[in-house]
């Protein structure tokens, strides 16, 4: 059996107690941290030592032989942290050599520092037979030969043989009871366990091509949306996720910022015939390796990889799954222009991405996902540079084909939602497919967020707090500013200015949460602060030329002049592009002119612009709440009084 205790240089290795120990100034023996797999690995290398140990034989010993590590992840980390834990230098090793293109080796310092090999002592010594003596120099013990086997025994040696054969046994009962205290340290069950919540990084592209960077961020999204609508984990939405792209940062600290105990890291490779991915599951509070696999395959079912590797995750964490849906093909092509959509959606780029989506269902009609990302992308069209009559039966047969195609899909339902909530202006309908999407996929972030502005228009406050903070708990990223906005639609002006506060500093270049702090200090009449606020946003913006108007407006004129300059700008950029009636009134309201304010508001309905179902909470508005015009306009769109 392998002995259970090394000594080489200063470091003491006791492999029962899973012991690393460095000999300090004091020459008193202090602990050295070192994890599992990394702890596994060098007790492996100096049970070879001297003895090249391939990297397959690793990849066995750690994990095992159905289970494949990626050398940029499992084995490279693991070595890393051996040396971390011995300070030893890869380019001059005292104990851990690289063999190029077959593995690693334990060697001997060669400066003489330490041993010429590692000291091996046993942790208990053969026994005697009474009376026996010490083997003589340059006998066979010495020689390192067994006396031959044809030797008569004698009355001693027998009783020797029956010692051994006792402490032989007593060796297995005390291996097999070792078995069972560090079984959770050799084997992943205990961490694995303990992972209720997960954060998916960005999978790294090692095609070696940016422009496949679209494919990684779309396999890394649909990994995202696999696990958060299969399993019964909580799951860190695509958008904060994504902050972490290209970011050399330490897992328990990215843990932290989100808030999970799991992470997935990876990579992944595509290849004109196949698609190669890599993955491993991290317990982030110890910086643990859990679980790792590596995934092939062929082209046209690289679509099938997500839900895959969400259902084996499911079984290393032993948390609930879905029933399994049955499997939809998808056209490799397809889906690749899919990819593509998705990856210009999150940026808000409606011109890049409407063509790949069409494309997308020009090649497989029913791509159920391909119709909700365009409805999704019309809808976006219509709130941001498009007018919304042009769009908005464009969004609604898009919406109702995805669910049509596939009435499972979370988002087929969340398009509907958002549909019937902001262009409907139909409060039940919305209500309905918003609650379906939620029962269908809990984690669904964006879900969560459409249903607190329906709950709010519902005039339904707890509750639109509560799916507000749902929101922010699965996707922190991508809206950082959104309970804060939640505090000022609520007219919780002190909570707002706390808020923003606590967001700067966290975010101190988000232009938005500066803009945002300045609308509350304005509504809460401190002026001063609010423009403060107002010249930083700009500033961040680095929009030099309005950062000069407005700090002229405010020496000459004060607040008043600063209001002046918003109508003006705002109306001066209406003729050079779209802009929409609703954003027009919001900054003439600040000025108080209630004439033309409503006339803005009049106008917006006429061109059913989408986020007028906001109107009842948008505080700017307050001064007109006593006008008949607007009291009509209100009952128009079917909302209630703001407030309980």
């Amino acid at each position: 059996m392998p002995e259970s205790r090394y000594i080489f240089g200063e470091f003491e290795l006791d492999s029962a107690s899973f012991e690393l120990r460095r000999q300090g100034r004091t020459r008193k023996l202090e602990r050295v941290p070192l994890e599992r797999i990394p702890m596994t690995l060098l007790i492996l290398l100096l049970e070879r030592q001297g003895s090249v140990v391939t990297r397959q034989e690793i990849v066995d010993r750690l994990w095992g032989k159905d289970v494949f590590v990626d050398t940029d992840h499992g084995i490279n980390t693991a070595i890393r942290k051996v040396r971390q834990a011995l300070k030893d230098d890869p380019d001059r090793p005292r104990f851990v050599q690289t063999v190029s293109g077959k593995g690693y080796r334990f060697v001997a310092d060669k400066n003489g520092q330490a041993p010429p090999a590692a000291v091996v002592i046993a942790t208990a010594a053969e026994p005697q037979p009474t009376g026996a003596q010490p083997p003589r120099p340059g006998g066979a013990e010495a020689s390192g030969r067994s006396p031959s086997s044809t030797a008569v025994p004698t009355a001693n040696g027998s009783k020797a043989k029956t010692r051994v054969a006792i402490a032989a046994l007593g060796f297995a009962l005390a291996a097999a009871a070792l078995g069972f205290q560090f079984r959770d340290r050799l084997f992943p069950g205990g961490h694995a366990r303990q992972i209720h919540s997960i954060a998916v990084l960005p999978l790294a592209n090692l095609s070696g091509d940016a422009s496949q960077d679209y494919f990684a961020d779309g396999m890394t999204d649909e990994v995202i949306t696999m696990l958060a609508k299969n399993t019964s984990l909580r799951v860190i939405s695509r958008t904060s996720a994504m902050q972490y792209k290209g970011v050399k940062r330490p897992l328990p600290d990215i843990a932290r910022e989100l808030g999970v105990d799991g992470i997935l890291e990876g990579s992944i490779k595509r290849s004109p015939t196949g698609v190669h991915m890599t993955v491993q599951l991290i317990y982030a509070p110890t910086d643990s390796h859990v679980w790792a696999e590596s995934y092939d395959r062929d082209v046209d079912q690289a679509y099938l990889l997500p839900s895959d590797l969400s259902q084996t995750i499911a079984k290393q964490v032993t948390t609930a799954t879905s029933p399994p849906q049955p499997r939809r093909y998808v056209d490799p092509e397809a889906h690749d222009a899919y990819l593509h959509g998705r990856y210009f959606w999150f940026s808000f780029n409606v011109p890049e991405t409407l063509p790949y989506f069409e494309k997308a269902i020009q090649l497989q009609p029913d791509y159920a996902a391909a119709w909700s990302g365009l409805a999704d992308t019309y809808a976006l069209a219509g709130m941001i540079n498009r007018a919304p009559k042009e769009v908005m039966s464009k969004s609604l047969d898009a919406a109702r084909k995805a669910v049509e195609l596939d009435d499972s899909l979370p988002e087929a339902h969340n398009s509907m939602a958002a549909w019937y909530l902001f262009y409907g202006w139909d409060l039940p309908h919305a209500d309905s497919e918003s609650r379906r999407a939620i029962e269908l996929n809990p984690n669904y972030g964006e879900a969560h967020y459409v249903r607190h502005y329906l709950m709010m228009a519902m005039n339904r406050l707890p509750d639109a707090e509560s799916e507000e903070k749902r929101a922010v708990e699965l996707d922190p990223f991508a809206r950082p500013w959104g309970l804060g906005q939640f505090y000022i639609e609520t007219r919780q002006y002190d909570a707002a200015i706390n808020e923003f506060r606590q967001q700067h500093l966290a975010r101190p270049n988000d232009d938005i949460i500066e803009m945002d702090l300045s609308k509350a200090y304005w509504l809460k009449g401190m002026y001063k602060e609010s423009e403060e606020a107002l010249e930083d946003g700009l500033r961040m913006e680095n929009d030099q030329k309005a950062l000069d108007a407005v700090h002229k407006a405010w020496v000459q004129g004060g607040e008043t002049a600063v209001e002046k300059w918003g109508v003006e700008s705002t109306k001066a950029l209406a003729h050079k592009e779209y802009v929409s009636d609703l954003y027009i009134a919001n900054t003439t309201a600040y000025t108080g002119d209630k004439e033309q304010t409503l006339n803005y508001l009049e106008e917006a309905y006429r061109r059913h612009e989408p986020e007028l179902i906001k109107l009842q909470y948008e505080p700017v508005f307050d001064f007109l709440h006593k006008e008949r015009r607007y009291q009509a306009l209100v009952k128009q769109l079917g909302l209630g009084p703001v407030g309980p």
